[in-house]
């Protein structure tokens, strides 16, 4: 996660707030009351909606309906205050979690970042590229010993990870070079086959020879 995080209050303009985003080069910032505790967040998507842009007064397909929906799409595109335009309450992920916990909340969410609280006060934030530098600076796996290690590492991915069933294939290992024949249900299951074998620490080689069924 990034520490020390750039935050604004609520009070703070929304005019502020966009310029502390330009400045510092983030797309998000949390937001934060006057006792320290997160309350929100406002993100460039959040933004999108102003008058200032000639957006706010102009009628779409999503624009609200209800009277309430109406008014409160009013005060977003043109209410000066942070408080007036953040999402809340902000979506938070823990400290302890892990980083498949905090990418699939991102995903789920279809958000760029996400703060990180401890009893509801910020201590850091992860945002898409600091999982990006996590992938990058992964250590790679541990390299499987031997042929038949090898092949049963390739059936259990392909069983518990990919949803593929290995019965149904010959699965050869010899010198690290794998040689895998029969049939599979489509051709995106044998995409997940090739993944698989290629993924595997320890292979040299792959030679896929897999029937798919035609329309």
């Amino acid at each position: 996660m990034t520490v020390p995080v750039i935050t604004v209050s609520p009070l703070n303009g929304v005019k502020q707030a966009a310029r502390l985003m330009l400045d510092r080069s983030i797309s998000g910032l949390p937001v934060i009351d006057d006792d320290g505790s997160l309350v929100g967040i406002v993100t460039e998507g959040d933004l999108l909606r102003r008058v200032e842009l000639g957006i706010g007064t102009l009628a779409t397909a999503d624009d609200p309906t209800s009277p309430e929906e109406r008014a409160r799409a009013y005060v977003r595109s043109h209410g000066w205050k942070v408080s007036d335009v953040m999402s809340s309450p902000a979506v938070t992920v823990a400290p302890d979690d892990t980083l498949a916990e905090v990418a699939a909340t991102l995903h789920r969410r279809r958000i760029k970042r996400v703060p990180v609280t401890r009893d509801g006060r910020i201590v850091g934030i992860v945002s898409r590229a600091d999982l990006l530098r996590a992938v990058a600076i992964a250590k790679p796996e541990p390299v499987a010993a031997g042929d038949g290690a090898l092949r049963r590492a390739i059936v259990t991915r392909l069983r518990d990870d990919a949803g593929v069933d290995p019965s149904n294939l010959a699965i050869e290992v010899e010198g690290g070079e794998v040689r895998i024949r029969g049939c599979v249900g489509s051709s995106v299951e044998l995409e997940a086959v090739r993944t698989v074998a290629e993924a595997i620490p320890g292979v040299s080689g792959v030679t896929i020879d897999l029937s798919v069924p035609t329309d």
